[in-house]
């Protein structure tokens, strides 16, 4: 059973889905990316709001490090990439050509930026802290302008004004 809320945020509207095991969803409601249908998933703030404190810690600029469960599934590409955005330090960005290298596969830079954006786990995996190699801002399924607030949070100065 899937569990779910919406948890209003400075950057819009936030769904937040778990099962058993964790997170399975994050991700923004005014997005780019089609969300996924949720008419068998279980609204439930009660069982939620663990989670959706930590996303206010976040929002508020008070965490910088999630310690949910995450249940996300994917392949082992894109597992790997997940783990590698994971690993970026908060405040800070890597491009995608830093990510292939990461996961010791330097020629599939367009591969992880498919993974990048098949992420389930939208600001827990973080991959609003990838941007082009020219350190330009580029896709993000909540937004560049989300991209751009989110980069604000953390703090990234060189970011938040740039495209």
């Amino acid at each position: 059973m899937i569990r779910y809320d919406i948890l209003p945020t400075r950057c819009g509207d936030l769904l937040v889905a778990i099962n058993e095991s964790g997170l399975v969803h994050v991700d923004f409601v005014a997005g780019l990316r089609a969300l996924p249908d949720i008419s068998g998933w279980q609204q439930d703030h009660e069982e939620l709001d663990p989670f959706l404190a930590e996303f206010d810690a976040y929002f508020a600029g008070r965490l910088q490090r999630f310690s949910l469960p995450l249940a996300a599934h994917g392949s082992a590409f894109q597992q790997a990439v997940w783990q590698a955005l994971c690993d970026i330090p908060y405040g800070e960005t890597r491009s995608y050509s830093d990510i292939a290298r990461t996961i010791g596969k330097p020629d599939a830079v367009r591969a992880v930026g498919a993974a990048n954006g098949r992420n389930p786990l939208s600001i827990i995996v973080p991959c609003h802290r990838v941007i082009g190699r020219n350190g330009s801002l580029t896709g993000y399924a909540g937004g560049l302008e989300i991209k751009k607030a989110l980069l604000a949070i953390e703090c990234c100065p060189s970011h938040i004004s740039a495209q």
